[in-house]
């Protein structure tokens, strides 16, 4: 069986840019391979919004993390790419917290140069320690890696705060110390998106979110740039945000969700989509008397 950090690597040496769209939870992530992608992100930013009901400031501890990308990575059958924050802590912390990405079935972590706590990368009043502290980091995670094909993602905070020029030194920086993948986060213009992907001999990755500081391109665009990867990371958060508001005000007005009812997903394709199915066919073949025949598949 294949590995999915081999699998990964796989999908980034083809010409045809990798579309990882980003999931804040377990059914988002299904839902993402059910529609056909390769790829998905779990997003820190998300996952603290779902986990917490926090903005995406560090307030997410490693273990907490790594529960959600076990699940995630149990749950479906594509590479998952995980958010690692700044692997909590110094490189004595990030052998520990890529070992337990690894354990968990990621097959990349994403790890960032922020000054901890963290913020989102697109908040301001970001801080980055310096190069040579994240030069440490990243070698400490590519030694703790028992898997030789499981990816380690550099991603560098400093175009906001320093300008493009110092966010490529550091990128370079990044990529000389082993990182697999660079991520220049926050560019701010299709010219400085240019610079990034014409500097790295590694694969390079675009971060699409919607109302943030980088312009938002089409796939298609992203590829003729030159990235190999790129992900959205909290376009399903917000959209679930977004619906469940209006569901909720609706049954407010209303006191019913009789007009909702067209906006949802229907109960027996709703069990489809979480492998009722799957879970019938093996109660059946391991059922000890009890007789599951005449249960319908999506009951």
């Amino acid at each position: 069986m294949e590995k999915m950090s081999t699998r990964l690597r796989n999908l980034l040496k083809r010409n045809e840019i990798l579309v990882a769209p980003g999931a804040h939870d377990v059914l988002t992530a299904r839902i993402v391979e059910n529609e056909g992608f390769e790829a998905v992100y779990m997003t820190g930013y998300g996952t603290s919004a779902s986990v917490l009901g926090k903005p995406d400031v560090g307030l997410l501890t490693m273990t907490e993390m790594v529960e959600r990308a076990r699940n995630m990575a149990e749950a479906v059958n594509i590479p998952v790419i995980a958010d690692g924050d700044t692997g909590y802590g110094n490189a004595v912390n990030v052998v520990r917290t890529v070992r337990e990405y690894e354990k968990a079935g990621v097959a990349c972590i994403q790890l960032e140069d922020q000054v901890a706590p963290k913020k989102c990368g697109h908040m301001l009043g970001r801080e980055v320690i310096s190069t040579e502290e994240m030069v440490g980091k990243i070698k400490a995670a590519c030694d703790a890696r028992r898997d030789p094909d499981f990816m380690i993602m550099a991603r560098t905070d400093a175009r906001t705060n320093f300008g493009i020029q110092e966010a490529l030194e550091r990128g370079k920086a990044y990529e000389e110390a082993g990182a697999d993948i660079i991520f220049i986060e926050s560019v701010e213009s299709v010219e400085e998106m240019k610079m990034v992907t014409s500097s790295f001999k590694v694969p390079v990755l675009a971060n699409m979110l919607e109302h943030g500081r980088t312009p938002l391109l089409s796939v298609k665009e992203l590829q003729e740039i030159g990235y190999n990867l790129v992900i959205f990371c909290v376009a399903s958060t917000f959209v679930t945000a977004k619906a469940v508001t209006e569901l909720m005000r609706t049954l407010k007005a209303d006191g019913t969700t009789k007009n909702f009812l067209d906006r949802m997903i229907a109960f027996e394709e709703f069990n489809k989509l979480i492998g009722l199915p799957e879970i019938r066919k093996i109660e059946k073949k391991y059922s000890t008397g009890r007789n599951f025949a005449d249960i319908p598949e999506g009951h």
